[in-house]
């Protein structure tokens, strides 16, 4: 194998650890914030299971927000990925670790716990994030690259779902400790990579200026944001409505959410290499048009087996989306700046995982699934059709300082 092959799969190997490890408290969410000590009587961010729900992920993606951009600053700065890599990747694991020692101190506020979670989710996109940066480092096409990085993202979803109901039917707080564990093996893995990052290194200020220069980047920074938002979408609202609607259990749970996350998963690494072929603006137009539409088709299918088959279809659309908008980013960021990109596309997908959690949770608790998944649809589709023209006028030739746009190289 080829070591550029080789570290491609490793570094997919460790984006999918990471996601993995997420995804993994998803299908018992409500159990083990229970467990955890949310109690109306005591928290208002604990009123229901689902305000108590939807702030243990908030709290979460709102470290994502605030500390992707620092940790991407950081490694440019530095010309070093890997340490940054480590670091996350253990203080993320204590966090877990952390975590799921709650119950044992027995006296730890619902908002103590949503502190911790801040500081968990706060080193864990540093290793999130550099990896992914670190598959942008290599060779072989941008496609190729983001598709094993979309492959590893979607696999970790698909397989952390149903691993998670099955762990929170053994004990609600295993998938903490899960979760932990594979934190890390991730540290441990990523050492075995080439650093492959620029030998240049820039001050934080021209970083941020090189980024600015490039308005283009807020292309697939809001495809990345409204993505984001439909898998923040699905993972609460979603979640609580097949529970709901059809009196599924956290085990069945998971394995409908796979539906979804399997397709998307298994397609990402051939939609990536089908986008350095075709171009960019096919996959991300038109199937963001027809992912939207796939979401309308969820909310509205009468029985858990046609929503299974939505569930795919909308996991086949979404695979044909996400390698070709992240391999966008890197068409269009400069090498010595791809830390500062990434974490760019990275902190619009947190905030479009904030907006899932707080518009989903928020519409569907005011005025019930069937709008809220109505306003999440509704925005995929418009999204696309408002980015056509930008994706006319745009010159990717141009913008990436003669590139092919269509490989990367």
């Amino acid at each position: 194998m080829h070591p550029r092959d080789r570290d491609r799969f490793v570094l997919a190997a460790v984006v999918f650890a990471v996601l993995f490890s997420q995804l993994l408290l998803y299908p018992g969410i409500a159990t083990l914030v229970d467990a955890l000590g949310a109690d109306a009587t005591t928290s208002p961010f604990a009123e229901t299971a689902l305000d108590a729900s939807m702030w243990f992920l908030v709290a979460e993606f709102g470290a994502y927000v605030a500390f992707v951009g620092v940790w991407g600053a950081a490694s440019d700065v530095v010309g070093r990925r890997t340490p940054f890599i480590v670091a996350g990747a253990v203080a993320g694991a204590a966090g877990y670790a952390t975590l799921a020692a709650v119950p044992t101190v027995g006296s730890i506020p619902f908002e103590g716990v949503l502190l911790l979670r801040v500081l968990q989710g706060a080193t864990t996109i540093g290793a999130f994030s550099l990896t992914m940066t670190m598959l942008m480092d290599l060779g072989g096409g941008h496609g190729r690259n983001m598709g094993a990085a979309g492959i590893a993202i979607g696999l970790g979803a698909a397989l952390g779902a149903p691993v998670g109901g099955q762990l929170t039917e053994l004990h609600a707080l295993a998938p903490l400790v899960a979760a932990a564990t594979l934190l890390l093996c991730v540290g441990a893995l990523v050492t075995v990579v080439e650093d492959r990052s620029p030998d240049r290194r820039r001050s934080a200020r021209a970083l941020l200026e090189g980024v600015r220069r490039r308005p283009t980047l807020s292309i697939p920074y809001a495809f990345g944001f409204v993505d984001r938002m439909t898998a923040g979408f699905f993972a609460l609202v979603g979640t609580l409505y097949f529970q709901e609607t059809f009196g599924l259990g956290a085990g069945a749970t998971g394995l409908l959410l796979a539906c979804f996350f399997a397709p998307f998963a298994l397609l990402q690494y051939p939609m990536g290499a089908l986008s350095d072929r075709i171009g960019r603006t096919i996959p991300i137009v038109v199937g963001s048009l027809c992912y939207g539409l796939g979401i309308l088709a969820v909310g509205s299918a009468p029985t858990v087996g046609i929503a299974a088959v939505a569930m795919i279809i909308v996991g086949v659309l979404g695979a044909l989306v996400s390698p070709a908008t992240m391999a966008l980013v890197t068409d269009l960021a400069d090498e010595a700046e791809r830390g500062v990109a990434m974490a760019g596309f990275n902190l619009a997908g947190s905030l479009g995982f904030l907006g899932g959690f707080l518009v989903g949770g928020t519409v569907a608790g005011s005025y019930g699934y069937g709008l809220a998944f109505l306003a999440v649809g509704g925005l995929e589709i418009a999204i696309a059709i408002v980015a056509v023209p930008a994706f006319l006028r745009l010159s990717l030739e141009r913008a990436t300082g003669g590139r092919n746009p269509k490989t990367g190289s």
